[in-house]
Formats: structure tokens, sequence, C-alpha cells
């Protein structure tokens, strides 16, 4: 059996596997505890702001027309503004949109009514029976200090005029997380309580990957569970999730950015996923709302909290998970290969930084595999060179009985018994290489670190396909073409090295099994062409190596029968 049919067959057993996987234990991407729409909870709080925004006003024209206080660490710049007092707007100074000459920083956050407002809002939730004066989405507060940097906080100030003085102080360190401190000074004669919120807003549909292999989307840990909320289940529903824990966080994410809420990790809290629809506008929200804070006359009292707002870059997640942050690092999507894809994530990395390329680590990664599979690899192919070694007399067998073919398959399988030969022996490498290779997909289509890595010549982009086509001359010739027909080298390069596999193993002995076989390096050309380009270097040195090792063992083979 010829390792590029081990190779298909191994594909589809492993894409069975994992949908049947899926049928079988659907990932929970729905809340526990399903509340009415009118946010009311056992608390009897007066309901979340609800998003109502409808103005689609210039992103710059809404920052410059307001009051503000500045945002700047190494990673990220910004400011919030004091109307409100809304962190709304981040720009990653390390990412740009794309790799043209002209493209802008990533702009994370933008202000409430921008086209595509995105924003983090903190405050004060009463019961229904109260009325204490709360500060809202329209209140102007005043700040000690002009910028929020890892060397100065900033406190924020609202008075109510009835004796209740609300503060916020702000930290940021020195990548992306802030530390919310709000404190409630109770100057009244009465006692209050209030509960604890922040908020994560974001109007509209973002443009999504539309792959089921990632999730984008509301995301959450509670109770040392991950929650997982599409925006179109969500909308659909039109329903508040609400989910109680005493420690995680809750947020939204995308591919490689990441707004999460991390609540006071020492008190509970209930973490909701919710969306609005005003004027046909979807809004999304991820929020929490802490412990009852109760505060007696001339007394104060506070609650803290963090924010992080920025790129999800695996060891500063990490960082803040071994910090107390549970499950942190879960914001990648690293789906159901985790045991597997973070290792090779970790193991790319070291590569990368040894070698100064991500393609030249993809590369000594492939040469690992192969090293550590040698010993099923090389049992593999001395079995495939017996079995070519027999291609003979298994066509005498079948010419003897090919209208017999009980007593065909019987005398086949007594030769492979005299001869010692396995059919299925080739199956092993690969099949053990399969979860390596989807594990790889992963990595190199989810980490923020893959985006954007270059490998040589005409590939910028690792984690996106080969750019040129063999039908436009790879590029020469100035016309669009449809995805399925841009058919770059590298995928080229690979349908060779199958090719060549191919000259290497026994021919099937059934005309329209082998024809099946011959196809196969094309099928996989267009196939593989879709994939992002560092996934065909793996693909195609791992199948340099295999012609490698394979000619060695041949020749060692025919030495010895000789």
């Amino acid at each position: 059996m010829g390792e590029q049919k081990n190779l298909l067959l191994a594909i589809l057993v492993s894409l069975v596997v994992l949908l049947s996987f899926q049928l079988m234990f659907p990932g929970d991407k729905s809340s526990n505890n399903v509340v009415s729409t009118n946010n009311a909870t056992e608390q009897n709080l007066q309901p979340f702001p609800e998003i109502n925004e409808v103005e689609d006003k210039p992103r710059e024209e809404i920052i410059n027309a307001s009051n503000r206080v500045n945002i700047n660490n190494s990673l990220i710049s910004g400011s919030l503004s004091l109307t409100g007092a809304r962190i709304d707007d981040i720009i990653l100074k390390n990412y740009f949109e794309d790799l043209s000459t002209e493209a802008d920083y990533v702009k994370l956050l933008s202000p409430k009514g921008t086209k595509d407002s995105y924003y983090a809002e903190y405050g004060w939730l009463k019961s229904n029976n109260s009325n204490i004066k709360l500060p809202d989405e329209n209140s102007v507060w005043t700040s000690n200090n002009t910028e929020i940097n890892p060397n100065s906080s900033t406190t924020l100030t609202w008075d109510n005029g009835e004796g209740i003085i609300f503060k916020r102080t702000i930290k940021l360190d020195k990548e992306y997380m802030f530390e919310i401190k709000q404190t409630v000074i109770n100057n009244s004669n009465e006692d209050i309580t209030l509960y604890p919120y922040a908020s994560i807003n974001r109007k509209g549909f973002p443009k999504l990957s539309g792959l089921y292999i990632l999730h984008e989307g509301l995301i959450g840990v509670i109770e040392n569970r991950l929650q997982e909320v599409d925006y179109d289940d969500l909308e659909d529903t039109n329903e508040i999730s609400e989910l109680s824990s005493s420690g995680g966080w809750i947020g939204i994410t995308d591919k490689y950015w990441l707004a999460a809420l991390i609540p006071n990790q020492e008190s509970k809290f209930k973490g909701y996923f919710q969306s609005f629809n005003y004027n046909s506008n979807p809004s999304f929200q991820s929020s929490f709302t802490g412990s009852a804070i109760n505060l007696k006359s001339n007394n104060e009292a506070s609650y803290s909290s963090k924010l992080y707002i920025g790129a999800k870059e695996l060891d500063i997640l990490d960082r803040h998970e071994k910090s107390g942050i549970p499950m942190f690092d879960k914001a990648v999507d690293f789906g159901w290969f985790y045991i597997i894809t973070k290792p090779l994530f970790y193991l790319l990395t070291f590569f990368s930084n040894l070698l100064g390329n991500v393609g030249l680590a993809i590369i000594a990664l492939t040469i690992c595999i192969r090293i550590l599979l040698f010993p099923l690899a090389n049992k593999s192919f001395k079995s495939m060179n017996k079995m070519k070694i027999l291609q003979p007399k298994m066509m005498e067998i079948r010419e003897r009985y090919g209208n017999d073919k009980m007593q065909m398959q019987k005398e086949v399988m007594a030769l492979y018994k005299k001869e010692k030969a396995n059919p299925l022996a080739g199956c092993l490498p690969i099949l053990l290489q399969i979860p390596v290779f989807f594990a790889l997909y992963k990595v190199l289509y989810v980490t923020i670190e893959m985006r954007h890595a270059p490998f040589y010549g005409w590939i910028k982009d690792l984690s996106e396909p080969d750019p040129y086509s063999i039908f436009n001359l790879f590029g020469l010739i100035p016309i669009d073409l449809p995805s399925f027909l841009i058919i770059g080298i590298w995928p080229l390069i690979m349908g060779a090295t199958m090719v060549l596999q191919q000259k290497l193993n026994p021919a099937p002995p059934d005309p329209i099994q082998a024809k099946v076989m011959g196809m196969l390096p094309f099928i996989f050309i267009f196939l593989f062409a879709q994939f992002a380009a560092g996934l065909v270097i793996y693909w195609t040195c791992n199948n340099a190596l295999s012609i490698a090792q394979q000619w060695i063992i041949m020749k060692k083979m025919d030495n010895n029968n000789s």
C-alpha cells in the first residue's frame, strides 16, 4: 500500500473520528442558566445600560470632540473619554492591519457613536427600590492626571450632589492589563447597597474568518469551565445568559485580539452574555456584576478588578494565568488537540527564536518529527519495499484467480504470510502524524505569533496561503482569479514530491485504483493550495525527508539482495 494511499486513508479516518467526537461530545457553546431579557436577577438590580447608539460618526471626530485622558505604554496607545469614563480608544503599536506599506496600526477599541464601536464601561448598579443617583453613560468625570501609563495612574471623580462621591483609579502595566479600582464614598445620612459592574460592548458583526475551527465571539471562563457563545447564536436567541462563579473572566474575542473583564477573584460574581437590537443594529455585551457592597453612612468601600485589552500573546496570557486568572490561555483557540497544539507552539517558538525565522522553525520541527518517527518509518518503508518486490507474484496470482475473488484473497494473504510482509505497516507513521498535522494547522492559523511571519522569497505571511498562482504566471498577468485557481509554487513543489514518492512505492494491482492514486497528487495540490503556506512547507519537507529515507532503505535492500 503506497504512502499516498495511507495518507488519504489516515486523513479520512481522522476526519471521521473528529466529526464523531464533535457529535458525541459537543463543546458547551451556550450558558448554564438563561434568564429573561429584562436583566432582572434575584438581587432585583436595576438593568444594565442598554446599547442603543445609532450614530455613525468618524472615529477621529468623536475622539477629538471629547475631553480625554491619554493611555500609553510600549504596546498600546489611546485614551478614555471623561464623558461616561469609558475606555474606548485603544491602538496596538506592534500590529498592522495588513502587510501593505500604507497599513494602519490595528485599532482595537473605538468610541461609542462610531460605526463599529467597541469599548469597556464600568459603574454601579442599585436595587430598583433605591433612589440613589448613579453615574451613567453621560456623566462627566474629572481627572487628576492627563495620562495613564506604567509610571502614572489616574483617578477619576464624579459627585452625585447628594453626598455620595464616586472615584475610579486606573492603572496600566507595561503590556495590556489595566487595574480598575472603583470607590464609593458615602457622606450621606443613609446606609446604601450597591453592586459593582463592568461591561464590554460591541456594535455590529465584526468581520469573521468564517471557519468552524475557530471561535470568534463572546467568551469566558466560569467556574473553571470555558464558555463560548457565537454572535449569531446569541442574536438568534435574544436572551441573556447568566453564569455564576467565584473566579474566572469574561469578554469578547477575535482571532488575534481579546477584550476581557477579570472580576475580583476573591469574591463571587455573575457573568452575562447578551445581545441588543436597536433599530436593526445588532450589538453584543459581555459583562459582570460583583457581590453586594453594603456601605454605612460616612464610610467608603472599594472594588478592584482588571481589564485586558490587546493581542492574544501566549506568553503574556500564561503569565497572567500563573498569577491567578484561571485558564486565561484558553483565549487562544487551540481546539481539540490542545494537549499537542500548545507544546507544538512552544517548540516552534523555540526554533523560531533560535533560527530567526518561523519557516526555518517549521523545517526544524519537521526534522524532529521525522527523527522521532524514524524507527516506525524505517519499518514502514522496508515493508513497502518488500511489497514492491512481491508485486510480480501478486500480479501472477491476480491473473490466475481473477475470476475467483475469494481464492485470490486467500492466495495473496498466504503470500504475505510466507514472505512476512505487512501491507498495513505503512499506515502507522502516517496516522501518528495526523494529530501533528492538525495541531500545526491550528498553531499557524490561530496564534498571533504566526501572523504576518515571513519566509524567504515571495512568502510574506506563513499563516496565509501561497499568494501566487500558476494560472496567472505567478503574478505576471494582472488578472483576478477565483480562490480555487490560486495554485502557488509551494503547492506545486509538494505535488512533485508526491509524484516522486509514488514512483518509489509499489503500484496498486487494481488498474482503477492505480489511476485514482495517480490523480491523488493533483487533488492534493488544489487542496493544499488553500492551506497556510507554513503547512505546505511542512508537508513538502516531510515528503522530501520520506523520499530520502526510502531511497536509502531501497538501496540498502538492493545491495543485500545482490
